[in-house]
């Protein structure tokens, strides 16, 4: 296992593992152990009461984050028609049809995000399923991403809109913004997260449905909050 470097274990003795911190005591805390020279990704990690191995239990669902994740997502837009330039104006970065499906088709992953009109789905899924899927990027309606307003979601998406879903374990990872953020955007971020998270809580999954939450940045320790 490897080794924390000093750094790491001198900020690890600022936080109480055993403290439960509320989501702004948690915001401010987890800013103030991201001391690297750049700007660290702010993390949430959900710990869910779902049975993984059950499909009717995954969680999967959207949220707009009201302050972004500061980061700029590359979008890639397959589409045709009118829909090509509604793509292009709401700023997507590379918008196209069968040459973009060829395009990835051949290796190129130069992007964060995909999303597609419904009349390319065929194309899309047929053609980029095995390549996109297990990357969690293939387009999907349940995830926001498909759509006959392509423009509208490109927006939704250059403007912070995230897709989460539980992994394997019945864990959401997914990011609340920069640690250069106030502390108050990063709280109100993971409250809409949370709530997002909470919405999306399969009508088969009983007991404690949030088992544990922590944040984290890149580099940070991990802050335990109360849920």
């Amino acid at each position: 296992m490897a080794q924390h470097g000093k750094r790491y274990r001198a900020l690890r003795e600022k936080v109480d593992r055993d403290k439960l911190h509320s989501v702004d005591e948690a915001a401010a805390l987890v800013k103030e152990l991201a001391t690297t020279k750049f700007d660290e990704t702010v993390e949430a990690h959900f710990r869910l009461g779902i049975d993984a191995r059950k499909s009717d239990q995954n969680v999967r669902g959207t949220v707009a984050l009201p302050h972004g994740t500061g980061r700029n997502v590359r979008v890639v837009a397959i589409t045709q028609g009118d829909n090509i330039a509604a793509a292009q104006e709401a700023g997507a970065d590379f918008v196209g049809g069968e040459d973009l499906i060829a395009k990835i088709q051949e290796g190129w992953m130069d992007f964060d995000a995909v999303v597609a009109s419904p009349d390319m789905m065929a194309q899309v899924g047929g053609k980029l399923g095995r390549t996109l899927g297990p990357r969690g990027m293939l387009p999907n309606p349940k995830a926001g991403t498909v759509g006959p307003n392509i423009g509208e979601i490109v927006s939704a998406l250059k403007a912070g809109q995230i897709e989460f879903r539980s992994d394997k374990t019945g864990v959401v990872h997914a990011p609340i913004g920069k640690a250069s953020f106030d502390a108050e955007k990063l709280a109100e971020n993971l409250q809409a997260l949370k709530t997002a998270v909470e919405a999306a809580r399969p009508d088969t999954a009983k007991g404690i449905y949030f088992r544990t939450l922590y944040v984290t940045s890149t580099m940070g320790p991990s802050v335990r909050v109360s849920v």
